[in-house]
């Protein structure tokens, strides 16, 4: 009780995941440039795949699904991490650091399932050539995305709703941003409990999703019988989601599941570990589609081929 009488009203949270960091201008400018290709990057491969009829396809949805996941993702938690290294402005008000802590965790969320369904669109591809297209449709594929979506903010919505009647005794966070974790800490609350909780829900996450992914890889590898042609076209697509899925969880399972497990990190360590996890996924993900799907690079290369004689003529 004596802890829960020496609270604060909080109306503005200040961030100080930055007060020791070396060459923050540096810094920043470095998280721009990656954030600006990152944001232009998904945005060109919205609009590359919504202006071609003949990409208009259950797998070509997905990516374009990601590539939304993707902009929210990074888009939560960027802004905030350039504005404090570059501007050095280093507060953000009491509601606007709540909604960027549901926008980040939703976003983290949607490109777990954003990666699982794509695994499970591949191997339906994989299984059932002939019958693909009357399984999986567009409307499905658009309907189990928003379905995903909902799904995604029930699970996030237990973070505000269980932070909101939590009294503070700080108004500094730890970390870089808003996050339920510098959330947490900034409480009266002990955090064991919140953490515990927040814990088991992401290793339900991170495990159901990352073993779907696994299975599929492991169904299409050792049990669909391919001719070495399909081989090599499905070898290419799965490598493709490989990457992707690289990507992602590696900084995420070693920032959850290691930590849970007794692996100490010191703040700087945690810090570039979660910028990588932000901004990573953003800037591999649709390089890694246009450079590597043939439809994609197909259609980027005709619509250079356009501009480049429009201004010939």
């Amino acid at each position: 009780m004596s802890s829960y009488n020496a609270s604060v009203r909080v109306t503005v949270f200040i961030i100080g995941g930055f007060d020791r960091t070396e060459r923050p201008v540096l810094i920043g400018v470095v998280i721009l440039i990656n954030y600006v290709i990152a944001l232009l990057a998904n945005i060109a491969n919205i609009l590359f795949i919504l202006s071609d009829k003949n990409l208009h396809k259950p797998m070509y949805l997905l990516i374009c699904n990601l590539a939304v996941v993707d902009i929210l993702y990074t888009s939560s938690a960027s802004p905030t991490i350039i504005r404090i290294l570059l501007a050095g402005v280093n507060t953000i008000a009491y509601v606007p650091c709540l909604v960027q802590m549901f926008v980040f965790h939703l976003g983290g969320v949607m490109e777990m399932f954003a990666l699982a369904i794509m695994a499970f669109d591949r191997l339906v591809a994989v299984s059932y050539p002939f019958q693909y297209h009357s399984y999986l449709t567009n409307a499905r594929t658009l309907l189990l995305a928003c379905i995903l979506w909902i799904l995604a903010c029930a699970f996030v919505a237990v973070m505000p709703a269980t932070v909101v009647p939590l009294p503070h005794c700080t108004s500094k966070l730890k970390y870089l941003y808003c996050d339920y974790a510098g959330l947490i800490r900034s409480t009266c609350a002990d955090p064991t409990y919140y953490f515990n909780m927040i814990t088991t829900i992401a290793f339900f996450l991170l495990f159901f999703t990352f073993t779907l992914i696994c299975l599929s890889y492991l169904w299409i590898i050792f049990v669909i019988k391919l001719s070495s042609q399909d081989k090599r076209k499905m070898g290419s697509t799965c490598l493709n989601h490989f990457i992707v899925v690289t990507c992602y969880y590696c900084p995420v399972f070693i920032a959850v599941v290691l930590t849970r497990m007794g692996v100490v990190l010191t703040l700087d360590a945690r810090n570039g570990l979660m910028i990588g996890s932000v901004l990573g996924p953003s800037l591999v993900n649709p390089f890694v589609y246009c450079l590597r799907t043939k439809e994609i690079r197909c259609k980027i290369f005709k619509t250079f081929r356009k501009v480049q004689l429009s201004r010939l003529s």
